[in-house]
């Protein structure tokens, strides 16, 4: 129950319904349920590999698998705990700008990391993957063990450290971290209006953090019906973009360009690449 008498909300991504990723794997707690979720991969040199006549040589890509556990249902404060479709699109992403070579020798953090699944991408590819989330709910942990499952994907160093977006006086070993970061990554980090205006001030605090860095943000769209507006609108969505029209104006002096990125690269992950996705980077280049 909530402060006010009311049930308390749980909630269920929307993937689980779209694909039977579950597999039988006992998992490690009770509740949790550990999934596949296959990605088609090549390697590096296919991206522009010739044959001895000049011709592009296409290597067949092969099919990989990240293991997940993860919870099937859960209240709004524990969302993290599920996978969520923005993940695969980040994943895409990350697969994408790794077989252009774009990840190697860089730092990677991801924000509100949950399961840890685009961690596991981005560790791929980059010489380094800070993992960070809240420390709730055993979050840290799960991630913890699903690296164990998927170690043999993971080619760079991996660290998993707490980040609470509500607390941007991070201590000296995060901050450390964060300073020598290039690439950050957030998928489906919003769900409510607080916690939106928290990730943009740690987004915010992030790119003022010299030297300068890139952001990848992917989110989805969720719609609601309003009598206000008399229309289907995305609330957290319009926060968020909101928000962040207001730090790029507060940080001109950073030069920060902002831009929303198109979806036209290819998807490994399986999944349904909806239109209610968006992804947009932000880069900082300090004076």
């Amino acid at each position: 129950m909530t402060s006010d008498g009311m049930p308390e909300l749980t909630v269920t991504s929307e993937i689980y319904q779209e694909y039977d990723y579950k597999t039988k794997i006992t998992p490690s707690k009770e509740g949790n349920v550990i999934s596949e979720f296959p990605f088609l991969l090549c390697s590096k040199e296919a991206v522009n590999k010739f044959d001895k006549d000049d011709d592009l040589d296409i290597e067949r890509p092969h099919k990989e698998v990240i293991k997940i556990e993860h919870s099937f249902q859960t209240k709004i404060a524990l969302v993290g705990l599920q996978v969520w479709r923005g993940a695969f699109l980040l994943g895409d992403l990350l697969i994408y700008l790794g077989l252009k070579g774009q990840l190697e020798g860089k730092s990677v953090l991801e924000l509100g990391a949950g399961t840890g699944l685009t961690s596991f991408v981005a560790a791929m590819y980059a010489k380094k993957v800070v993992c960070t989330d809240i420390d709730l709910g055993g979050i840290l942990e799960l991630i913890k063990l699903n690296a164990k499952y998927n170690a043999k994907l993971l080619k760079s160093q991996f660290k998993v450290m707490p980040l609470d977006f509500t607390d941007t006086n991070w201590a000296p070993s995060l901050a450390n971290e964060i300073k020598a970061v290039d690439i950050v990554i957030a998928a489906d980090v919003i769900y409510d209006d607080d916690v939106t205006a928290a990730f943009v001030a740690t987004l915010q605090k992030i790119l003022n953090t010299n030297p300068p860095k890139t952001m990848y943000v992917v989110l989805e769209k969720r719609y609601v019906f309003t009598i206000e507006h008399m229309e289907s609108v995305a609330p957290c969505y319009e926060t968020f973009l909101t928000l962040l029209h207001k730090v790029k104006t507060d940080n001109a002096h950073s030069r920060w360009t902002v831009e929303q990125l198109p979806l036209d690269f290819p998807k490994y992950f399986t999944y349904d690449r909806v239109k209610e996705l968006v992804l947009w980077k932000i880069t900082s280049k300090h004076t």
